[in-house]
């Protein structure tokens, strides 16, 4: 019976991540557990040979959501089996899934050679901003978990903009990470290549105009980022937004290179968090895999 080696794929999926500790695996005994936990779980019942690990592209945090986030994954099959095809492996990977809300956009056929996390060209991650709010409970309940709204009602997004700008390009972000475990093991050096502020939409936000609601979207692209830095990031423009902080304030942030000169509880929380897309090049996805 001839044995076939693993095949790799490259899979896209999504979450909505109130429900999880993060995207990364946990021990099975914690109350809030990793979407990876499900996905190695969904793979298994799948009944490949050797057990199955998903190698994440982006780590994202308790409450931090994925419109796609990525992995790559080797699945053999019993001998005789050929490997799995892209869709069969997306549809039987989202059959158990469910009931969990997520869900495996597509999948690749990927050589050995490729990794998910490593293959990267960029990463994009989009915060949602409500404005207009001058309490938590006028949060519409469809947005709830899904944006931040806050306190002070509307924001000064011109000064917010002009603060962003400064975020653009490559520095030093000590200010702007948390400190972790892996800190001293990496370099605080990035190069953001975009961030905007843009007018969005809500849930269904058409049909409660009157009620003078805004939703703003902030958009970050990099290579990579460090621990929570989208968060702070966020949470230093609207403090900018707010008038706490000028605009100037963050190229001196910047400059101070460290952490503890972040302004104290201005971290933006998960809720608004989304991780939009991971990108590859187009060279990656298309190769052919016998």
């Amino acid at each position: 019976m001839v044995v076939c080696p693993p095949a790799r794929y490259l899979v896209f999926f999504q979450y909505f991540g109130t429900r999880y500790s993060g995207v990364m695996e946990t021990s099975n005994d914690q109350s809030l557990i990793g979407v990876q936990n499900y996905l190695e779980k969904a793979a298994q019942n799948l009944r490949p040979v050797a057990p199955v690990k998903f190698h994440i592209s982006s780590r994202t945090d308790t409450g931090v959501h994925a419109l796609c986030n990525a992995a790559h994954v080797d699945i053999q099959r019993a001998p005789g089996k050929p490997a799995f095809e892209e869709k069969q492996l997306v549809h039987g990977l989202n059959h158990h899934l469910k009931p969990e809300p997520i869900c495996i956009l597509n999948a690749h056929r990927v050589p050995s050679t490729f990794h998910a996390r490593f293959s990267a060209l960029s990463r994009t991650y989009i915060y949602r901003l409500l404005m207009g709010c001058s309490h938590h409970s006028e949060i519409p309940v469809f947005e709830r978990n899904l944006c931040w709204a806050p306190g002070g009602g509307y924001l000064n997004v011109p000064a917010m903009q002009e603060a962003a700008q400064f975020l653009v390009g490559t520095h030093d972000f000590s200010t702007f990470r948390s400190l972790s475990s892996e800190t001293p093991f990496q370099s605080p050096v990035r190069t953001v290549f975009q961030v905007d502020i843009q007018p969005s939409s809500g849930f269904l936000s058409h049909h409660y105009e009157h009620r003078g609601l805004e939703f703003w979207e902030l958009k970050f692209r990099s290579r990579s980022f460090l621990y929570r830095q989208v968060r702070r990031m966020v949470g230093a423009l609207v403090a900018v937004g707010q008038g706490k902080l000028t605009p100037h304030r963050i190229k001196e942030l910047l400059e101070l290179k460290d952490s503890r000169a972040f302004p104290p509880n201005a971290m933006a929380p998960p809720s608004g968090l989304f991780l939009k897309s991971v990108e590859y090049s187009e060279a990656d996805l298309d190769t052919k895999v016998e």
